[in-house]
């Protein structure tokens, strides 16, 4: 593309700028070939001659279009070039808060200096799984893509951080670890994982320390290798670590520190165990005070020690060794402050009792006069002799450090050592992923060795870089068979050979080292020599002997050559580590066992005598035979081997790199220096990606994305059937120039600028199109404004006309009705005259007429009431008579019915000693029945007489009510006429007496009357005029009033009914979240129950070898069975508990509970085995002493059948307390808070977990033993045995005691059940008479009696004071409730005060009613109840009579207890129920269970057949009052449904099937319980079919928990199934063809919007809902469920999609926005079409689409943000900020949210207080309930079809 079409008017540059780097400006005239200066405009204003460079005549650098500013990827950009990069970078870090950046297949990441919310677990979630361009930058994406790589590739992979101090290399490195841990999990339960990082906190605080540029700056490199199995599991990892800073142990500059561990130490100084180490402030001592910075803002050093001591113990470094490393530490301090006086100028001396050295010596187990004395002397050797020397202070104090140094060096190493033998795994490792953490291109003005092998390491690595990205351009050039040119690249080779060539300055620095006055001044000669002007890359300063320049890839620096040579040696001397060596603290030898001693490199002196030998700080072994240069290994050439090494590893794994940016050296937040960013892009080798990038054809293209972005540019005929032919001739016509792309097999392939070319083309085709649509428009809106002012002219036209017509009618008018005004007011006169005559005449009427009717009312009155009198005094003289005839017959009737009663009794007497009795009382039972039939009847009768009562009572009230108001307000009205009247007539009576005084006055002084009256009427009136205003004044205030009670009251009103709204949702909101905690801890427990029966089934397995001993008889599983039913985790194997538990013992926490109460358990056992052994002392004399006669017995079977029975007890007491026990012990881990206590990793759960072994074995050694002698015990008890044979049995029981095993036991027990021939007698009769035994009886009875006593008393006490304290609660809600009415009351006026109590008097007669029908529901109930009774007293009535036998007296039937006998019985019709044996229970649960199959035989069933049938058979074993057989089917059908859904678990129809039986069964035993709540909609024959016998409410609970867990994996299915189908349908897929556009991407894969053939669309997500829903509909589940459902997918579609929305940038667009809506719609019309749009699930999807209206609504002014704050109520503040940041343009036509709005929504959203989470849980589940569904389906009427197999079942 020439540059004239390109450098035009209008179009932006970039150009240089010493203070911001690079500067944009806009250029004011087309540049022409020949131009010397472009005229430019800066953004700040000013006008600019930019003038060309005469040589080169480059022009600026051209600025990407706007809508390319801020991509996830820089090789996305169309222009490639250092200002594109660094204006990109700025704007995603300082615009959209994104700190992550792609450039190629190198992560950018810049350092916040601020803690975001972007590394949670629901991140590391999102990110899980996905393509690492589908999602934004994160360092979670390269740790997914190294995963799948791992997977995928079978490659080992390798992730490299590197950057500056500060830049945050070591953060990130800890999140791909974290990554990795989470995603991965452990191949064992030994929580590799949570060590891997557990690494973490130990290694900073040992490695890293505060400096200028960084509170947390690694000081060493580091490399981990995560390895994985072949599950791709974590199994272990392995560190290997490099070049630790060892100088700064003794030597920190101003504002840094020292390593942590040293600060951490002196702040928990004052901890118990720590004052051993007599440490204090960190001010105390030498190596922690010199940086004068011991304290770090924000960080509390006290807390940092516990993390890192609870890490080392996580990782198995034990107290003993922990507190071995902080006395050498402590050590290490206290040798920092060991002082030396000088004596001269060649020897020193250490003070006598030095209390620093002193403590040091105590700390390290070392004499203290040796370490004195070769603190300040060193050795000297010859070859005859060997002297000692005294050192000099300087030399001293050197020797000191270097002893510290080395110290420390050694304990770091050791601690690595560990660490890596914790993190090792005995499992082989399949595949690695190394996580490398090494220090980055480092410069500073004073430059040492340090650094010299810091920038060399870089070298190597940028090198391995640049060849790995010069190889992945060429395997894409090569793929997609474009024409392959070679691209010049930087190779820093030559840099490397200058380093580490033969002569390379390592070479000659090692040299230097082994001659006997090498110096650094000789070895920077040597350098000088060798180097300067031979090789380019090698300088010297000008003002400097001393230092040298080497030219890096990243910048020159400058090393200054003092103490290369010292650090490169790094000797310390030997006579101080051989003191060190015998110290008696155990440890410290540890540190240098592998030491050597080094022969020095050295020849000998002109002076005959050797330098001091020195010993290497990092020696490695020899074999004898090496000379002294194989034993001698410097520093350098250990990093060179260990570099060397590190690179083959990176070379043979996959790198994948992390460049971390350090943004500002000052630490702010969100800052951004662009100089500082600059340096660190172009060390790091960012620039050299983008340049490689840049130099061939970095914009890629597929031929789909270029034909759906740029299909504007082509005509209708342009377009072809072949896409890819299309944009061939389309290329052509657009870019001449055909070196300008290329055409690859997928892809196009594009030069430099080429996109922006193509996008300017868009844009003005685009533009243009917008002039032409807005021209018409403009000419439509002015055409439309013409025509509405012609028609409003024509209308004020109209009007004006009308006026005058109108007003020339009204004057007609008025004419007319003047007339008729005349005539009226004559015909008024005349009337008004005739009406005043006729009133006069009917007032004498009417006064006449009233006279005589009040003298004919007063006679009827006495009349009336002299009849009342008669009849009154006649009705009491009636009564009286009738209560004395009355009371005299009813004695009679007593004293004769008394007399029969007596006769009665005695024939009863006499009677009921008789069979007959029971026939007769039967007679009597059925008479009682039908009395209280009759008695019921008449109850109900009476009930209808009182409703009666009471509405014609309800009428008469009302009437009644309404003529008291009435009369009240007519009496209201008549008292306040009369109040008017009496003050008239006082008034009037005044005036009249003052006017007979002023008559009398006015004769003798009539002029001063008058004068005074004039003026008295003048008063009078301004005394009206006055009180007339007052009361116009009262009268408004009392409106006023008025209106303020009403409005109070009406807000009183309002605030109660919102008060009442709140409270109910928050009711609502905390039952829910109960609801939810139930449900979780209920899933929890279905996940360690399974886990459980893995395990159970694993050890099954392994441990499927018969026992010697005692195994346990189908009777006692039975038994055991029945008992716990719902015990099913626990139950199933009979074997001895605590073997059992031992499988789980690994998986389980431990609660300690538990193991004190085993403890407990083993001493009482102890103690029982104690007393045991001294009564069967007692018991053996007692027998050997008798002489009564042998009786016969069996021979065998006595002594077995006793140890079976009493084992048997045993165990079935010691399996009740050990399941109670491990229940609560579930209880109380679901309650736990703190699970890392007694997580499976730590060292408590393995200490106890080793003392629950012990206790164990030794409790199953005590019951054996405990066993054998209680069954020896009765067996001598009741044997009188020949002498030799009892000293036999003496014997054995001696030998038994002694015995400690198992196998042993029992096999002494074989021995002796074949000694003991002769049998026991029956253990009742445990001496002569049995009296013991019933003694023992009788307190058993009677501690049983007491106790049910007690506990009934309890609970009815319980039960009182809980009716108690409701009665107490319902008093005072009532006296509030009165005293709140009363207040009230008080306050109204009087007329309102006697409404409101008319109204309380009707509420309180209401409730009363109310009351008396809940007392008359309560007795129906009762009656119900004793008829239900009296119903099975008559069933067991005539079993009996049919079950007595002749010979049975009516004593013995009274004594014995009686068991009811089932008699068969012939039934006419099928009673709904079926029956089968005992035998078939588990064929039963195998063909309608665990065999059946929803997509075969259970397709053409009725809806929920498995279930009737089921219920079926529990009702027959119900009606034969079979509880054992009720039992075992429900623990079976209960087990058989989890088995079928563990082993279909994945199956949605298998799931739903079994949910809909589930609930169908829960429901049909609500349906049929016989509990008035579930009966109302039941039919008669459904009444008769409820359960008689049976109250199963506890299995109903148990069905409904495993219904929620069914329900639970039922979501959890259909999510697996959504799960990849929501992000391709409702984001990625285009809905709307057309809408939206590809945006050009980089070299990271981007799903594309274009549905291909494999990807899914939301056609195939309705498909997939509607499929649910089919399935569902097809099993017969329940409607409200299938509610439930739908609002949980729903859920988790909206929360995937929004999920995935605010991690995806490219998706935040307007378009995607009415793409959204779209889709959501269709999902809303999908609701409508299943009628589920009251089932809540609309209301879901309200964040989805809440953000895609936020993508859609304009965000410029304060108005915007106002509308946005209150239409977003459904997201979070971070969740809307976050949208605003990613929103990104697709055109150039829209505008970028600016960062001042999206302040301003902060600012308007501080107040809102809402989750900070991002994104929502994509994992919630809601509470779900299972609302009553009766069936209407009789079930009598079901049919069995034969396909299920179950002819072994009959109808009843």
């Amino acid at each position: 593309m020439a540059a004239s079409q390109l450098y035009t008017k209008f179009a932006r540059v970039w150009i240089p700028d010493p203070e911001e780097v690079w500067k944009s400006a806009e250029l004011l005239k087309d540049y022409k070939p020949g131009d010397k200066v472009l005229l430019l405009h800066l953004e700040e204003g000013k006008d600019l001659e930019y003038r060309l460079d005469p040589k080169t005549k480059e022009l600026p650098h051209l600025r990407n279009p706007d809508i390319l500013v801020g991509e996830n990827d820089l090789t996305a950009l169309s222009y490639l070039h250092e200002p594109a990069v660094l204006h990109n970078l700025r704007v995603r870090f300082i615009d959209s808060k994104l700190i992550y950046t792609y450039c190629g297949i190198v992560l950018v990441a810049i350092n916040p200096y601020e803690q975001l919310p972007i590394y949670g677990e629901d991140i590391i979630n999102a990110y899980s799984g996905q393509n690492m361009g589908d999602m934004d930058p994160h360092i979670f994406a390269v740790a997914e893509e190294a995963y799948k790589q791992m997977a995928r590739d079978e490659r080992n992979q390798s992730i490299i951080v590197s950057g500056e101090s500060g830049a945050g290399k070591t953060v990130s490195a800890k999140y791909a670890m974290r990554y990795f841990a989470t995603v991965s999990g452990s191949a064992s339960e030994a929580n590799v994982e949570e060590k891997v990082l557990a690494s973490n906190p130990i290694m900073e605080s040992i490695g890293n320390a505060k400096t200028t540029r960084n509170d947390n700056s690694s000081r060493f490199g580091k490399y981990i290798e995560i390895g994985f199995d072949k599950r791709y599991r974590i199994i272990g990892a392995n560190m290997r670590t490099y070049l630790l800073e060892k100088s700064r142990v003794v030597f920190q500059a101003e504002e840094e520190r020292n390593y942590h561990i040293f600060y951490q130490l002196c702040a928990s100084a004052k901890l118990p165990e720590f004052k051993i180490l007599r440490l204090g402030n960190a001010n105390h001592f030498h190596y922690t005070k010199q940086g004068g910075s011991p304290v770090i803002e924000g960080i509390d050093d006290a807390k940092e020690m516990a993390h890192t001591r609870q890490a080392c113990t996580l990782l198995g470094i034990s107290e003993n060794y922990q507190m071995g490393i902080f006395r050498i530490l402590a050590g290490i301090l206290h040798l920092g402050n060991v002082g030396f006086t000088s004596r001269d100028s060649d020897s020193c001396a250490i003070p006598p009792k030095h209390e620093p050295l002193i403590i040091f010596c105590d700390l390290m187990g070392v004499n203290y006069e040796e370490m004195c004395h070769w603190l300040c002397h060193r050795k000297l050797a010859t070859a005859t002799e060997t002297y000692i020397k005294p050192i000099s202070k300087l030399q001293a104090t050197n020797a000191r450090d270097a002893l510290a140094k080395h110290i420390y060096a050694k304990l770091f190493n050791w601690i690595v050592d560990h660490v890596n033998q914790a993190l090792h795994s005995a499992v082989k490792q399949h595949s690695f992923i190394g996580v490398l953490d090494i220090y980055g291109f480092e410069t500073f003005e004073i430059n040492s060795f340090e650094q010299f092998c810091i920038n060399y390491a870089n070298e190597k690595l940028q090198q391995q870089f640049n060849l790995h990205v010069f190889k992945l351009e060429q395997e894409e050039y090569m793929k997609e068979q474009i024409p392959w040119t070679l691209i010049d690249f930087y190779d820093n080779q030559p840099c490397i050979n200058l380093i580490e060539s033969k002569l390379g300055i390592l070479d000659l620095l090692d040299e230097e080292c082994k001659m006997p006055k090498g110096t650094d001044d000789t070895w920077a000669q040597k350098l000088y020599n060798t180097h300067l002007n031979k090789c380019a890359l090698f300088e010297k300063p000008r003002l400097s002997n001393k230092a040298f320049i080497i030219q890096h890839f990243a910048d020159k620096v400058e090393y200054q050559c003092e103490g290369f040579l010292e650090k490169n040696k790094d000797t310390v001397f030997e006579e101080q580590i051989k003191v060190l060596k015998s110290s008696k603290f155990k440890m410290l030898p540890e540190l240098f066992q592998d030491d050597e001693k080094a022969i020095s490199p050295t020849s000998a002196t002109s002076s005959g005598r050797t330098p001091l030998t020195r010993i290497p700080a990092k020696p490695t072994k020899g074999r004898p035979g090496q000379t002294a240069k194989e034993h001698k290994k410097t520093v350098g050439h250990q990093f060179r081997n260990s570099l060397h090494l590190l690179m083959e590893t990176l070379n043979a794994t996959t790198p994948h790199y992390v460049r971390c940016i350090k943004p500002n050296d000052f630490k702010f937040p969100f800052t951004f220096d662009e100089k500082r960013a600059v340096q660190q892009l172009r060390a790091c080798g960012v620039l050299e990606t983008i340049r490689i990038s840049a130099a061939g054809f970095p914009s890629r293209w597929t031929y789909q994305e270029f034909f759906s972005r740029y299909r504007v540019l082509m005509k209708q005929k342009d377009v072809l059937s072949d896409r890819k032919q299309t944009c061939k001739n389309v290329l052509e016509n657009l870019i001449p120039d055909k070196d300008k792309y290329q055409f690859g097999k997928t892809k196009i392939f594009f030069r430099a600028g080429q996109v922006a070319y193509l996008e300017k083309l868009r844009a003005d085709k685009l533009r243009a199109a917008c002039i032409r649509i807005q021209k018409t428009i403009r000419g439509w809106l002015q055409r439309k404004k013409y025509l509405r002012m012609r028609k409003a002219a024509i209308t004020v036209q109209r009007y004006v006309r009308g006026y005058q017509a109108r007003c020339y009618a009204k004057f007609l008018r008025r004419t007319k009705a003047a007339t008729i005004i005349q005539k009226y007011w004559r015909m008024y006169v005349v009337h008004r005259k005739y009406k005043s005559k006729r009133s006069a005449t009917i007032v004498l009427q009417s006064y006449l007429r009233g006279y005589l009717a009040r003298n004919r009312y007063r006679k009827i009155l006495r009349d009336h009431k002299a009849v009342i009198i008669q009849k009154w005094v006649r009705g009491w003289l009636a009564r009286i008579h009738y209560k004395r005839s009355l009371h005299a017959i009813i004695y009679l009737q007593c004293c004769l019915r008394r007399m029969l009663a007596k006769r009665e009794l005695k024939k009863l007497k006499i009677e009921a000693r008789s069979v007959e009795r029971y026939k007769k009382l039967h007679i009597g039972m059925e008479n009682k029945i039908m009395q209280l039939q009759r008695k019921v009847d008449e109850q109900n009768k009476d009930y209808k007489c009182l409703m009666e009562k009471l509405t014609n009572l309800e009428g008469v009230y009302n009437s009644e009510t309404e003529k008291l108001r009435s009369d009240l307000v007519r009496l209201q009205l008549s008292e306040e006429e009369a109040k008017i009247a009496t003050g008239r007539v006082l008034s009037l009576q005044e005036e009249v007496a003052k006017l007979r005084k002023d008559l009398e006055q006015t004769r003798s002084e009539k002029k001063s009357i008058e004068e005074r009256a004039d003026r008295y009427k003048q008063e009078t009136e301004q005394v009206v005029s006055t009180l007339k205003e007052e009361n116009t004044l009262l009268k408004q205030e009392k409106e006023a009033l008025n209106l303020l009670i009403v409005e109070q009251a009406k807000e009183m009103t309002e605030t109660m009914e919102k008060k009442l709204v709140e409270e109910t949702k928050q009711l609502e909101l905390d039952l829910n979240d109960e609801r939810l905690r139930y449900q979780n801890l209920l899933n929890e427990f279905s996940r360690l129950e399974e886990r459980y029966d893995d395990l159970k089934e694993e050890m099954t397995v392994m441990l499927n070898v018969p026992k010697p001993g005692h195994k346990r008889t189908d009777s006692t599983h039975s038994s055991n069975e029945s008992e716990y039913t719902f015990s099913t985790e626990i139950g199933e194997t009979e074997d001895i508990p605590l073997r059992t538990e031992e499988p789980s013992e690994k998986k389980v926490p431990l609660d300690m509970s538990l193991f004190l109460k085993l403890q407990k358990r083993v001493t009482e056992l102890e103690q029982e085995k104690q007393v045991m052994q001294d009564e069967l002392d007692r018991k053996e004399e007692q027998v050997l002493r008798s002489k009564a006669k042998e009786e016969e017995r069996p021979q065998i079977r006595g002594a077995e059948l006793e140890y079976e029975s009493l084992k048997r007890q045993e165990l079935e007491s010691e399996n009740k307390k050990l399941k109670n026990e491990l229940n609560e012990l579930r209880k109380a881990l679901s309650e736990k808070s703190a699970p890392e206590v007694t997580a499976p990793g730590a060292p408590a759960y393995r200490v106890l977990m080793e003392q629950l072994t012990s206790v164990s074995e030794e409790l199953d050694v005590r019951k054996e033993e405990v066993l054998i002698l209680r069954s020896q015990l009765v067996s001598q008890k009741e044997a009188i045995q020949p002498k030799n044979t009892m000293t036999d049995a003496t014997v054995l029981l001696e030998d038994v005691q002694k015995m400690k095993d198992k196998g042993e036991i029992a096999q002494a027990y074989i021995g002796l059940k074949e000694t003991n021939r002769s049998s026991a007698m029956d253990y009742h009769e445990l001496n002569e008479d049995g009296e013991l035994w019933l003694v023992y009886e009788g307190l058993k009875q009677a501690n049983r009696l007491l106790e049910s006593q007690l506990q009934s008393q309890k609970r009815s006490y319980e039960n009182e004071a809980e009716a108690l304290r409701g009665e107490i609660q319902s008093l005072k809600e009532e006296n509030n409730r009165q005293q709140q009415l009363l207040a009230q009351n008080l306050q109204l006026p009087p007329e309102a005060r006697i409404e409101a109590s008319l109204q309380h008097e009707i509420t309180r007669l209401t409730n009363e009613n109310l009351d008396l029908m809940e007392q008359l529901e309560k007795q129906d109930k009762t009656v119900r109840k004793l008829k239900k009774q009296l119903k099975v007293f008559a069933k067991k009535i005539g079993e009996l009579e049919v079950g007595q036998m002749e010979n049975i007296s009516p004593g013995q039937i009274i004594d014995e207890p009686i068991r009811p006998v089932n008699i068969p019985r012939k039934e006419k019709d099928f009673q709904g129920m079926l029956e089968y044996k005992k035998e078939d229970e588990q064929k039963l649960v195998k063909n309608l269970i665990l065999e059946l199959k929803p997509r075969g035989v259970a397709v053409n069933l009725i809806p929920g057949l498995p279930a009737y049938i089921l219920f079926m058979c529990v009702r027959h074993a119900d009606y034969l009052n079979d509880d054992q057989k009720v039992r075992s089917l429900l623990t079976s059908t209960i087990n058989s449904i989890k088995k079928v859904l563990k082993k279909r678990g994945d199956d949605f129809e298998t799931v739903s099937f079994w949910l809909s039986n589930t609930c169908r069964f829960l429901h049909c035993l609500k349906q049929y319980s016989g509990e008035e709540g579930f009966m109302k909609h039941n039919t008669s024959r459904q009444n008769e079919h409820c359960l008689t016998n049976f109250d199963l409410a506890e299995y109903r609970q148990v069905l409904s928990d495993l219904a929620i867990q069914i329900y639970q994996q039922l979501v959890r299915v259909l999510e697996n199934i959504l799960q990849p189908m929501i992000v391709s349908g409702m984001l990625e897929h285009e809905t709307i063809q057309g809408v939206s556009g590809v945006k050009p991407t980089g070299l990271r894969k981007r799903t594309s919007s274009i549905a291909d053939e494999g990807t899914y669309t939301l056609d195939s997500i309705l498909r997939q809902l509607s499929s649910f829903h089919s399935v569902m509909c097809q099993h017969g589940m329940d409607p409200e469920l299938i509610k439930q459902v739908a609002k949980q997918m729903f859920y988790i579609v909206g929360a995937i999609t929004l999920n995935n929305l605010l991690l995806r940038k490219d998706m935040c667009s307007w378009s995607k926005g009415m793409q959204i809506r779209y889709n959501v719609s269709q999902l809303e019309e999908w609701l409508r079409d299943k009628n589920l749009m009251n089932s809540g699930a609309k209301e879901t999807l309200e964040p989805l689409i809440q953000a895609a209206q936020l993508l859609q609504v304009k965000k410029k002014t304060d108005d915007d943000a106002e509308a946005i704050c209150s239409m977003c109520n459904a997201l979070t503040t971070a969740q809307i900020v976050k949208v605003l940041n990613l929103y990104t343009p697709v055109n150039e036509f829209e505008e970028r949210v600016s960062v001042s709005f999206i302040r301003t929504i902060q600012m308007r959203l501080r107040d809102r207080k809402d989750s900070p989470q991002l994104l929502m849980d994509a994992k919630h589940i809601f509470p779900v309930t299972f609302p009553f569904n009766p069936s209407s389906l009789a079930l009598e009427t079901i049919q069995i079809p034969a396909s299920l197999g179950l002819g072994f079942i009959s109808r009843v």
